[in-house]
């Protein structure tokens, strides 16, 4: 029997799917590549409950990503309401380099997954282009950087981050890069 993706799952269920996902999580961020098996027996369930959440590799990376991106993302709206714009924006970009930083191994295992015949398609960043952008209109309106500026633009201000290893010292460089776009990002602004 096919399962209902729009109907809610049962409280057991819910916290079996979430517990997968965090096992999950913490072994394909440390081994891109671990059998399915262990985090199966990891997360505590039987293989049936693990391949009834999710039937393939390609399924459970994809839904480990777009959960992580949507928290990266949300974040921007809660760092809004605690902050004036420009530290919002630019504690927010700490945030998103603490998270390419610490989740280089899902990226491998995303690439992993996305790479292999009949695997998923790569995921696209759009929930953190979504923050961007509200940050980059919220600031803007707010005359603390140049007007102009788009999510693409920004990203790509900002791709260094994704060529950093975690492996290295990543913080004081990822911190200096950040500084720098965000000097570039004032430059011209209404309020300068």
């Amino acid at each position: 029997m096919q399962q209902n993706d729009n109907a809610p799952l049962r409280s057991d269920a819910q916290r079996n799917r979430e517990r997968i996902l965090d096992v999950a999580l913490a072994e394909l961020t440390h081994c891109p590549d671990v059998p399915l098996s262990t985090i199966a027996k990891k997360a505590c369930v039987g293989q049936g409950t693990f391949y009834r959440n999710f039937p393939n590799r390609e399924a459970l990376v994809l839904e480990i990503y777009r959960h992580e991106m949507r928290q990266v993302a949300e974040s921007a709206t809660q760092l809004l309401e605690q902050l004036p714009p420009q530290a919002a924006l630019r504690t927010w970009m700490d945030r998103l380099a603490e998270f390419a930083m610490t989740k280089a191994g899902l990226a491998d295992a995303i690439r992993l997954a996305s790479s292999s015949p009949g695997g998923l398609a790569k995921p696209s960043p759009t929930p953190v282009a979504d923050a961007a952008d509200l940050l980059l209109r919220t600031n803007e309106e707010a005359g603390t950087i140049r007007p102009g500026v788009t999510p693409d633009d920004f990203m790509l201000a900002i791709a260094g981050l994704w060529q950093m290893t975690p492996t290295e010292d990543w913080r004081p460089r990822a911190a200096r890069l950040l500084d720098l776009v965000m000097d570039g990002l004032r430059t011209g602004a209404a309020g300068n």
